[in-house]
């Protein structure tokens, strides 16, 4: 059609070079499993490389086997084996032959002459510099010639066991346990809303080393596993049909038991990479025994040269377990709206006003009353709950995000009921016990503070700070948890890391922070962490609520006047004997001097106590006697001071709770206790 109305034609295309436009495809809609998924998308689980592969799935058998122990309230006793798999080993495993290589050029790691002429001069020049650093006293760095060359195609494999005494899994349930990706069966076994809501990051870990392992090497899980008075230990061998989802079952069967053994043992071969993450997998498993003293862990590494075999103990301290964490009621502002239709759907309340008291907390009748007449004239106390329509939801939804409701942070009782039960943190106890049995410092300083509240979830923040120790090197040494699980990776924002690095003047304590071996220890137990990226590593600096609950500083102010304290009575102790004995011949030879005639009169003027020189000469009073009284003197001072100290923290102490005390005898009779600065009596 002319629209311009020009004259001129259409230009012609050339011959020979047109041709037929293709055909856009149809779209095609492809699904994919959660295990395919995540085999393609294996670095959101922490399987960036082989080296972490390895740590990660250390990490996650061993906090299974914690968590099976602890759900049963067992003292958990966790071992941990990883042996190395070489080459021949590894082929001979999946049923290869080992071949001679024909076409060197063929390979990655192929050099030619002029090539390995150029790096052997390289590694002489190093290791010439290297050697002139050594005799100036310089750090020595590892050349590149001692750490070998190895190519991609001679990838390192590695049998990972992890053994526990914990439940234990039922015999039917064992294959869809490992081999299906994201079992919600198997994850959901904690109650909702409890600490252990961060275990949606775990078992995305935890599902992902399987995924990993049979993609690599494409051998087996072997799981075995016996439950309380079961006379039979259930033994599965298998794999994941990836694209299916579904457990590929090798062998299935229950074999005896006459151990009666309880507990779990998981095995698996997967490609890793112990160089370059044994610091990291030996510091996690040092960090673990820090936060859960309570648990006994062997670690071994079993290598191809029997030289570079590892194996650690790390010993139990103590039989005092944190409590089970129990379900609670959610609180209005944290919920979702998934996680509402879910509630409307499970409850087994008939009406709104019943199902708004009993299935969140903070909510009482009259206030569910004001809630449910600001939702519009479409509601009604009595309305049932089941009948509400995706419309309606909405609006509960929103009404929650927008009104106020009470924090759980009244009196301690009512903080203990509502936010306690459902957190299982360490304790201010085995956080002191642990940073004792590990680092073995000259001066621990530990607090548990009271929980808060951040969106809803309850946190609890406990601290310490440790001065000193054994194989800790010098500067601030920072120890991360959340929910007793160390964090390894991305410390530089984290809000524990600013917190000591920026807002802590360390000199002010009398403490050097360059040249003083310094640990930090922070752990924070909520059931919702809030962390930063998809690696679930660290906690931002920007959560006004949390920041504000990591104070080191005043959290180890008075213990460093505590600290202070015991260090003068440790010098006084230490000067003793030297005082004891100065003082002791200042006396004895006035004494003698004193029993001389012609010296009578002077010494009738001294300030020596005329008594005590007698007594002096009769050798009532002797050197042993004078370090008694002031090795006594000393403890008298030092426990008054003591109690005053006590005294005047325990007035600022928080929490604090009134006792009661009744006589079991009819006609109680209480006797008077009496300190040097106090008397402490009880009236009828």
């Amino acid at each position: 059609m002319d629209t311009g109305g020009s004259s001129e034609s259409p230009v012609e295309p050339k011959k020979g070079k047109s041709k037929t436009p293709r055909k856009p495809k149809d779209s095609v809609l492809k699904q994919k499993s959660p295990a395919e998924f995540f085999a393609e998308n294996k670095n959101i689980a922490g399987f960036d490389n082989p080296g972490k592969s390895l740590y990660t799935t250390v990490r996650e058998l061993v906090e299974n086997s914690l968590d099976s122990s602890e759900s049963i309230s067992e003292l958990p006793v966790v071992e941990v084996t990883i042996e190395e798999i070489g080459k021949s080993k590894f082929n001979s495993m999946i049923g290869l032959v080992d071949r001679e290589r024909v076409d060197e050029a063929l390979y990655d790691d192929y050099e030619t002459t002029k090539a390995r002429e150029k790096r052997l001069a390289k590694e002489a020049r190093a290791q010439e510099i290297q050697a002139k650093n050594a005799l100036l006293g310089k750090k020595v760095k590892e050349t590149p010639a001692s750490k070998g060359m190895k190519g991609r195609g001679d990838a390192s494999f590695y049998r990972v066991t992890c053994k526990d005494n914990g439940r234990g899994m039922p015999h039917d349930d064992i294959p869809n346990m490992f081999g299906r990706g994201f079992n919600l069966t198997f994850q959901l076994k904690f109650p909702f809303n409890t600490d252990f809501s961060l275990w949606d990051k775990i078992w995305l870990e935890a599902d992902t080393w399987k995924v990993w392992s049979w993609g690599k090497d494409g051998l087996p899980i072997e799981i075995s596993s016996s439950m309380r008075n079961q006379s039979y230990i259930s033994f599965c061998r298998l794999d994941i049909d990836i694209h299916r989802n579904i457990p590929h079952i090798h062998v299935h069967e229950k074999r005896d038991n006459k151990d009666q053994w309880r507990g779990a043992e998981i095995q698996i071969v997967i490609e890793g990479n112990w160089t370059t993450y044994r610091s990291k997998i030996l510091h996690y498993m040092r960090q673990m025994a820090v936060i859960t003293p309570y648990a006994q862990f062997l670690f071994k590494f079993i290598s191809d040269a029997p030289e570079k075999n590892v194996t650690i103990k790390f010993a139990r301290r103590t039989d005092v377990m944190p409590p089970v964490p129990l379900e609670t009621k959610h609180h209005p502002s944290s919920v979702d709206l998934l996680l509402i239709k879910r509630l409307i759907e499970e409850t087994s309340k008939q009406n709104l006003l019943q199902f708004l008291q009993h299935e969140f907390v903070n909510i009482g009748k009259s206030y569910a009353e004001r809630l449910i007449g600001e939702m519009g004239p479409d509601f009604g106390p009595k309305m049932a709950v089941k009948s509400l329509t995706s419309q309606q939801i909405v609006r509960i939804h929103q009404l929650f995000r927008q009104a106020k409701f009470d924090d759980p942070s009244g009196d301690f009782g009512t903080l203990l009921r509502t936010c306690f039960q459902c957190l299982s943190p360490a304790g201010e106890y085995n956080l002191r016990l642990g940073i004792i049995k590990e680092l073995h410092p000259d001066m621990v300083a530990t607090y548990s503070g009271s929980a808060h509240i951040f969106e809803g979830h309850p946190f609890i923040v406990e601290a310490g700070v440790s001065v000193g120790g054994k194989d800790v090197k010098q500067g601030l040494n920072i120890f991360r948890f959340a929910n007793r699980i160390p964090l390894l990776f991305e410390q530089g924002a984290d809000v524990v890391n600013r917190t000591a690095l920026k807002r802590i003047n360390w000199s002010s304590y009398k403490i050097n922070q360059t040249q003083d071996k310094i640990g930090v220890f922070v752990s924070i137990v909520s059931t919702k962490i809030p962390f930063k990226g998809t690696g679930k590593e660290y906690i931002g600096d920007d959560i006004n609520e949390i920041a504000t609950a990591v104070k080191l500083k005043s959290k180890i102010t008075k213990k460093m006047q505590a600290r202070e304290q015991q260090e003068r009575k440790r010098s006084l102790n230490r000067y003793l004997n030297d005082v004891t004995g100065a003082v002791y011949g200042i006396i004895s030879d006035t004494a003698k001097s004193r029993a001389s005639k012609n010296k009578k009169k002077r010494y009738e003027d001294e300030d020596l106590d005329a008594e005590t020189l007698r007594e002096v000469s009769a050798k009532l009073i002797t050197k042993e006697r004078l370090k008694e009284e002031l090795a006594q003197h000393i403890e008298k001072v030092d426990y008054e001071m003591l109690l005053e100290y006590a005294t005047q923290s325990g007035v600022s102490e928080e929490p604090r709770e009134a006792i009661y005390i009744q006589s079991l005898e009819a006609e109680p009779k209480f006797i008077d206790l009496h300190s040097p600065i106090f008397v402490f009596r009880l009236f009828q």
